[in-house]
């Protein structure tokens, strides 16, 4: 099993802001990290999901109460310390940064720099 990282997909809209497109600036800060290192990405399961909630893949594994994006879901194998949150038997962390350190801890993915 791999770790599984979800990711909005790019360019959706919000009826908060009518004739308005968006992406998310933390998804795409990952997609730029996965782009740059395509040998290392292929390492995880990545899905994108639409903006709109419910996101129905997130609440099948996760619960209601999961669905903010990005998302990195850990596989069996991780250690518990990068995980910020937890579901039942799985282990995740939703926080940008976080994600970044995993990426780098667990798939070779290079430190950002300070």
């Amino acid at each position: 099993m791999r770790d599984h990282l979800y990711l909005l997909a790019p360019d959706f809209t919000d009826p908060a802001y009518p004739g308005r497109r968006f992406y998310c600036w933390h998804c795409a800060l990952i997609e730029g990290v996965l782009a740059g290192f395509p040998a290392l990405a292929e390492r995880l399961a990545v899905t994108r999901l639409p903006w709109p909630r419910p996101r129905q893949a997130l609440i099948d594994r996760l619960g209601e109460n999961h669905q903010s994006l990005p998302l990195l879901v850990f596989a069996p194998d991780a250690p518990e310390a990068l995980a910020t949150g937890r579901h039942d038997d799985l282990r995740f962390t939703d926080d940008k940064d976080a994600i970044l350190r995993a990426l780098h801890a667990r798939h070779g993915f290079p430190e950002p720099h300070p």
